[in-house]
């Protein structure tokens, strides 16, 4: 496979699109961005591998007031090798009371009937700076 100048595009906004509707509150829209048996790992940040965007939705449910109140997505490079698309973005989310955690996102995306989609993200956080 090789990627298009509009795949690229499509996958840059289909990443950026997450934030959006996480901040709007339009979990039902999550499979506009994910496959629907995407898994969804937390492991790198202690927590556990959601299964599917109804895992994801209702964990984002649960975390109610606790959710970042802006989720922001930069410095996304796509990459395809042996027919696997993947991606990796740097994040940064806001908090409430105006703190930021950073962290990257590890996409490997899927090209389905309605357009790219997020297949298996895995988060983890920069707690730590540079140490040479």
């Amino acid at each position: 496979m090789t990627l298009t100048t509009e795949d690229r595009l499509a996958i840059h906004e289909l990443i950026a699109q997450h934030g959006h509707l996480v901040d709007d509150g339009a979990l039902d829209r999550l499979g506009e961005v994910f496959t629907g048996d995407v898994a969804y790992d937390l492991t790198p940040m202690g927590g556990a591998v959601l299964n599917g965007v109804e895992a994801m939705r209702t964990s984002a449910l649960e975390l109610g007031d606790r959710n970042p109140v802006a989720h922001h997505v930069t410095n996304t490079v796509v990459a395809e090798q042996d027919g696997e698309v993947t991606a990796r973005s740097k994040f940064l989310g806001v908090r409430r009371d105006g703190s930021v955690g950073s962290g990257v996102y590890a996409d490997l995306l899927r090209r389905t009937p309605d357009g790219w989609r997020i297949a298996h993200r895995r988060v983890s956080l920069r707690r730590e700076p540079l140490k040479p």
